[in-house]
């Protein structure tokens, strides 16, 4: 790895796997693994999740706070996006093709609402997904916490990863937008962000975003915990607006970020000025910043400024100068299980965890 800013001062490193003993012996002497909270939305997101999981196997113990700003009700159901691609790909369910839905999917339901003319149109709901949403949309009616629901659907796939949303409170991301409706273009509205996101494509003349409801939303049950007790804090290869930003905006989260012991790590979703995966590029243009790696990072920031960051991951052909922040550079493309688990490997490296 290559540092390209301000080295931060030594710190110690702890070694998690040199040595190790059995599992049995684990147990026999009260062992503790490793614990990492990794902040993540989406496709990419779920991905190094998976590559975690494999890093660490049994000697991990892996908390993901996940995004709900992509949340939304759809035909009377609530979908989760970002907690079902997460629990689809650690539990062996996901579509690999797309990167989101279920593997096999069948539509019959989404073209029976065609018929019908229900709106909306634009978002299609696979039939095995439908079940998730059904016992989720059951349970929220009868007054589960969206993290108590995500719990139970997780004994059914067994992700091998705590999956908790960030609240179970609302907090959705909007888009205020020139009105599509409007031939003068004077108008604005709000959008939900999946109908900016998945019917107009990000294509809409684009202002801010909101997040609605989070100033009123508290982080949901073992949040707050899982930051301050870990090992190490992971902000995954995200989209850095709508994914980390909208986890952000719920009260408590930063706060926790700058007060945790364990050292804050975040990994760049984009490589020579592309996202890895959908379109951050646009989501970045919309509150001013550049689609870079040195761009992003310096939007999070350091800690040891007003932001998050002790350490900023880059890929290894890009460069990146944030002050008071570690860069260090690795290959980041996660082309496979195997190639995301050194990704990962190499993120908890620079934040002294000796793999």
């Amino acid at each position: 790895m290559r540092v390209v800013s301000k080295k931060l001062p030594e710190q110690p490193t702890r070694s998690v796997f040199a040595g190790r003993p059995s599992t049995e012996q684990r147990n026999n002497i009260g062992f503790e693994p490793v614990k990492v909270t990794v902040l993540v939305g989406g496709v990419g997101g779920a991905r190094f999740l998976q590559g975690l999981q494999a890093l660490l196997g049994s000697d991990g113990d892996i908390t993901a706070v996940v995004n709900v700003g992509d949340d939304v009700w759809m035909h009377g159901l609530r979908i989760c996006p970002d907690l079902d691609t997460c629990m689809y790909t650690l539990g062996g369910g996901i579509d690999t093709d797309r990167g989101w839905g279920r593997i096999a999917e069948t539509w019959h339901a989404r073209d029976e609402l065609a018929a019908y003319g229900a709106d909306p149109d634009w978002f299609g709901l696979g039939d095995r997904d439908i079940a998730t949403h059904l016992i989720r949309s059951r349970m929220l009616r009868t007054g589960y916490p969206l993290s108590a629901v995500t719990e139970a659907l997780c004994n059914r796939w067994k992700p091998g990863v705590r999956l908790i949303p960030v609240t179970d409170d609302r907090s959705e991301t909007h888009v205020v937008v020139t009105d599509p409706a409007d031939p003068s273009g004077d108008s604005k509205r709000a959008i939900h962000f999946q109908e900016w996101w998945v019917r107009y494509r990000a294509q809409l003349p684009t202002h801010s975003f909101a997040n609605i409801g989070a100033e009123q939303a508290s982080p949901a049950p073992g949040v707050l915990d899982a930051i301050a007790d870990s090992d190490a804090v992971v902000l995954a290869p995200s989209n850095p607006v709508v994914s980390i930003g909208a986890i952000l905006a719920v009260p408590g989260i930063r706060s926790a970020l700058r007060t945790t012991a364990a050292r804050v790590v975040g990994l760049s979703p984009v490589i020579d000025g592309r996202p890895l995966r959908g379109m951050a590029d646009e989501c970045l243009s919309v509150i001013g910043v550049e689609t870079s790696a040195e761009a992003i990072g310096r939007h999070y920031g350091a800690r040891s400024d007003t932001g998050i960051l002790d350490g900023w991951m880059i890929h290894s052909t890009d460069e990146a100068t944030i002050p008071g922040v570690e860069v260090v550079s690795a290959p980041l493309l996660m082309t496979d299980t195997d190639a995301t688990a050194e990704m990962a490997a190499a993120a908890l490296r620079s934040v002294g965890l000796n793999l």
